[in-house]
């Protein structure tokens, strides 16, 4: 009789995209899964401290009785800490690492003074780990990068190759995303016709509101005839552009604010015709790949993870923003559902299950 494997994850925070993924994966891939967590937030306490918190639950586990296979994590947690820990106790479990996001190209702010040492986890981690796996190839190469830059700076002693380690034990697996609640419906467009333009990303600086807001309000000066809908999760602070753009496009506004309930979220979705993104940070671009199978047409930078979605008619070049989008709102550009599909399958959880069954089943040495 063929054995069930036997999984823990560890996830610091549990919560966005390493929610979605983790539920994602536990529900398509075979095998019995095992959750350690903590909810998501303060990443920078949890990369510096959950190792030791983590590691107390693991041993406490083991000398129960639990027994696993293999274990995965993500980059929020100090992977060098927690397998010296278990090391400790005798406990060796194969570790395999998703990196979500990398530090290294993560953009930073001038107050951000300690963001060296995250970048330094992030490195120690991957080098630590039995098997590393990145959401994009954007994500590893920049990853990959950074830790060779970072390598070079002990120029006083000669350094391995650590970067060339890493990508030894690398590969990249996009995540899975669930469009359950896009399918199947139908997609109540505005009824005057006019090109509503979605905007469905964080309320943070590195998903850079300000470039967006700003192609609206010179295209709102223009007389272009669109309308709006911006969803994407809020916090406290929040980019003043946003205050801002709520005043002076409030005539164009169908939705502005975030929706917790799925339903809602993918209603909304359903109603946008673009989807644009001016991210100067983006490692995959579920959010946009969610629109899209919506229905939206989309408008992303020629950069970052974007090249490996979306073939060069649907990106845009440093510069070009308020022409592409002028563009498609004269022309009322939509998509079409074969098109939406085609842009989308590719990374439904139906298609990466082997992928990522495969992956594990070398992680665990079967």
């Amino acid at each position: 009789m063929k054995s069930i494997p036997q999984y823990l994850l560890v996830e610091p925070y549990y919560g966005g995209s390493h929610k979605a993924f983790i539920d994602g994966m536990t529900h398509v891939v075979e095998g019995e899964f095992t959750l350690l967590s903590l909810p998501a937030r303060k990443w920078k306490l949890r990369m510096q401290l959950a190792a030791p918190y983590m590691a107390e639950k693991i041993i406490e586990a083991t000398r129960k009785g639990a027994r696993f296979d293999a274990m995965v994590t993500s980059t929020f947690l100090d992977v060098a800490v927690l397998k010296t820990l278990l090391a400790q106790k005798g406990i060796a479990i194969p570790l395999g690492i998703y990196f979500h996001e990398n530090q290294f190209a993560y953009p930073t702010r001038p107050e951000d003074t300690d963001r060296h040492q995250f970048a330094a986890i992030n490195c120690t981690s991957a080098l630590c780990a039995d098997a590393v796996a990145f959401n994009s190839a954007f994500n590893m190469e920049s990853c990959l990068g950074g830790i060779r830059q970072y390598a070079q700076k002990a120029a006083d002693f000669p350094m391995p190759d650590i970067a060339g380690h890493i990508r030894a034990k690398s590969v990249v697996l996009h995540p899975g995303l669930d469009y359950s609640m896009l399918d199947g419906k139908i997609a109540p467009k505005n009824t005057e016709g006019r090109p509503v333009i979605v905007w469905n990303h964080r309320w943070e600086h590195d998903k850079n509101p300000q470039t967006f807001f700003q192609a609206l309000f010179e295209l709102d000066e223009r007389g272009a005839d669109f309308q709006l809908i911006v969803l994407g999760e809020s916090f406290r602070h929040q980019p003043e552009i946003m205050h801002q753009a709520k005043e002076i496009l409030a005539s164009r506004i169908l939705h502005f604010g975030y929706c917790r309930d799925k339903e809602a979220y993918s209603s909304w979705l359903r109603r946008g015709t673009i989807v644009v993104s001016t991210a100067i940070h983006e490692f995959f671009g579920m959010s946009v790949l969610e629109a899209v199978r919506a229905g939206c047409r989309p408008l992303v930078p020629d950069r970052l993870s974007y090249p490996e979605l979306f073939p060069r008619r649907y990106r845009y070049a440093n510069g070009q923003l308020v022409e592409k989008m002028a563009e498609l709102i004269d022309s009322n550009a939509g998509i079409t559902p074969t098109e939406a599909r085609a842009l989308t399958d590719p990374y439904s959880w139906n298609r990466g299950e082997k992928s990522y069954s495969d992956w594990l089943r070398k992680l665990r040495g079967v």
